[in-house]
């Protein structure tokens, strides 16, 4: 995967481990369940995680198959050495969804969960994603509904269009956080018995500053856009999010969604 300096999502692949799961590990540790769920994953399958992280995925997919059993690739160094750290065992390796380092038939399962809005190329990775599964296997992918599915995101760029007209929504901006736009990539892929579907949960925060501070880690594109911003349009950002949030003194919890496709080989 290749990012521009002007590119609002760089920074994604820059942070560590520890420092995505505090912006985004709340919600895709929880989404892994039911994704792992829609693609069928079972005990005794052979399964890739593409575009790993720090391992949301890549742990649920321990949990049911066992650590023999999981492979895990992405381009981002810090991550991978991560999940070695973290579950020690998985087969993971620094590569691009473009170019996956697997023999063809590898694996029963190929999933890739919050990974297309960001590749480079999203047909060859549909297409290197059917490569490693062998004939019958499963390929999954699924990116967040960024019309409005996303609460946290959603809530963060109505703040930042509120005050920058300009600001790089994306919902705008990236690609696949819209109803079978996943399924039409597979099909392009040849994927065969393609299905789509909603995946929805919802995570909790102990108060405003727990959602907010987040943001201020350079974390994905809303991180980005955060770093960019000097103090007092910052502060603005920050008054308008809160006031976007209902002014909340205490906790709250927000609600989540992610479409998905899964075909077959």
């Amino acid at each position: 995967m290749t990012t521009s300096d002007n590119e609002p999502g760089k920074y994604t692949f820059t942070v560590t481990g520890d420092v995505y799961d505090r912006f985004m590990g709340r919600y895709s540790t929880k989404l892994a369940v039911p994704f792992a769920d829609a693609a069928g994953i079972e005990p005794s399958q052979t399964v890739l995680d593409v575009g790993c992280g720090p391992g949301a995925l890549t742990t649920e997919l321990v949990r049911r198959v066992g650590v023999e059993h999981v492979a895990a690739v992405d381009p981002a160094p810090q991550f991978v050495d991560a999940v070695r750290e973290r579950l020690p065992g998985v087969d993971a390796h620094v590569g691009r969804a473009e170019e996956l380092p697997f023999p063809d038939g590898r694996f029963d399962a190929a999933l890739a969960q919050l990974v297309l809005h960001f590749v480079s190329d999203a047909d060859a990775t549909a297409r290197e994603m059917r490569r490693v599964v062998r004939p019958g296997g499963v390929v999954a992918a699924c990116v967040w509904d960024f019309t409005g599915g996303m609460r946290m995101l959603r809530l963060f760029w109505d703040a930042a269009l509120a005050l920058d007209p300009e600001a790089p929504d994306e919902d705008r901006t990236r690609p696949f956080g819209r109803d079978g736009e996943i399924a039409e990539l597979f099909e392009r892929a040849d994927l065969q018995e393609v299905d789509r579907g909603l995946l929805e949960i919802e995570t909790t925060y102990e108060d405003f500053d727990d959602f907010w501070t987040p943001f201020l880690s350079t974390t994905g594109p809303s991180g980005a856009f955060v770093a960019a911003l000097d103090d007092e349009k910052r502060e603005r950002l920050r008054e308008e999010l809160r006031r976007q949030l209902g002014s909340p003194e205490g906790p709250f919890t927000l609600e989540a969604s992610a479409w998905y496709a899964v075909g077959r080989v």
